[in-house]
């Protein structure tokens, strides 16, 4: 009865040490081949560590000028509206819209013949007036030749010496009004006072236009030369002023998008006082624009050229790299090792860094790529996108 108590259980015992050795095996075998799968594939000896891809530049010398920006408004040199100086109809329109026109040239034609009308009417007056003065004229000579013998009275020479004067006044008021008439028909041709584009034609052929009405019949602006008004901080105000007096300050103005050269001209101005709400101080400069690439209420960026930085130390901009401890930049030694050297930038401009301390002419940087790199990284220099690079800074 014992032994049959027994039995069982000892065979029940082995079958899980087998199954729990089977198991053990068959993780051991899948370990092995999971790490013989996934294991690295062994490098030779002679292969190095594979570097990192980054493009690489120079550090270069040149001028570079130190500039003030300030966003700007072209102006036109001068900007005339034309009225009308007489009233009447308009009977013609000798101009284009847009077209350019000279001072002098005639624009609208007003209906002459009233004004041809009254001129001659004031001439006729003269003549009148002229006629009878001749013949007063010739009684006060008989009167200054008998008034001698007795046969003329003094009062008779008197009164004939006023008749005289008054005619001849007569005769003058009749030629002020004969100029006053020429000036009106002179009017009723309208012609343009400067040189200038003509803008929209306010008025049409056939319409009436009246003094009283103060309208404007077209604008003329004055292209060539043209100004530039812009500002720039007060705080700049004594040295623009000292390197002024030394010599006209060069002003370039660039597009909206501060990289396409519009043109350049010279400082012309400095406003007599400083806008105390925006702490600013207004300029002006004038430019030839004889190609007309400013154009008036355009919006400009105005640079201003204070002074020239001679060989100053540059890279291209996105060469430096903000730090916890200020900018610096990856320099390259002739293992095409990369080295954090931390550098003092004067300024930014044009797409170019101006390296104050830091760098020298010809020190090796990288340009891109270095977002990877960290100090004593090996690099491997893109010649591609290098000769890239170096086309876009020539």
């Amino acid at each position: 009865m014992g032994r049959s108590t027994g039995m069982p259980t000892i065979v029940r015992a082995g079958r899980r040490r087998r199954g729990t050795a089977a198991a053990i095996a068959l993780l051991a075998a899948a370990s092995v081949l999971i790490w013989y799968i996934e294991k690295p594939a062994p490098q030779s000896a002679s292969a190095g560590p594979r570097g990192i891809p980054v493009t690489a530049g120079q550090a270069e010398a040149r001028n570079v000028p130190v500039e003030l920006e300030g966003l700007g408004t072209v102006q036109a040199f001068n900007t005339v509206s034309v009225k009308s100086r007489v009233d009447g109809q308009i009977t013609k329109v000798l101009f284009q819209e847009g077209q350019e026109v000279k001072a002098g040239d005639p624009l609208f034609q007003i209906d002459p013949r009233p004004f041809q009308a009254t001129l001659q009417q004031a001439q006729a007056n003269k003549q009148k007036d002229e006629a009878q003065l001749h013949s007063a004229q010739l009684d006060l000579a008989r009167y200054q030749k008998l008034a001698p013998t007795g046969f003329s009275t003094r009062q008779q020479l008197d009164q004939q010496t006023g008749l005289v004067g008054q005619l001849q006044g007569a005769v003058n008021a009749d030629q002020a009004q004969i100029e006053s008439a020429q000036l009106n028909l002179d009017y009723a041709l309208i012609r343009s006072p400067i040189e200038g584009r003509t803008g929209r034609r306010m008025v049409d052929i056939g319409n009436v236009v009246q003094t009283a009405q103060n309208a404007p019949l077209v604008s003329i602006t004055q292209l060539r030369p043209i100004f530039v008004s812009f500002t720039v901080p007060a705080e700049r105000l004594d040295r623009i002023r000292a390197n002024q007096a030394k010599a006209p300050l060069t002003v370039i103005a660039y597009g909206m998008d501060d990289k396409t050269k519009l043109a350049e001209g010279k400082l012309t101005l400095i406003d007599n006082q400083v806008d105390e709400t925006t702490g600013t101080i207004r300029l002006k400069a004038q430019f030839a624009n004889d190609d007309e690439p400013l154009w008036p209420g355009e919006f400009v960026n105005a640079h201003l050229i204070l002074a020239i930085r001679e060989n100053a130390v540059t890279v291209p901009a996105q060469t430096v790299m903000q730090g916890p401890n200020g900018p610096y930049v990856f320099v390259l030694d002739a293992n095409d090792a990369a080295h954090q050297r931390p550098v003092t930038v004067a300024s930014t401009q044009d797409g170019f860094a101006v390296i104050e301390k830091g760098l020298a002419a010809g020190d090796r940087v990288v340009v891109d790529g270095q977002y990877r790199l960290t100090d004593g990284s090996k690099v491997k220099i893109d010649e591609a996108q290098q000769n890239v690079a170096r086309t876009a800074a020539q």
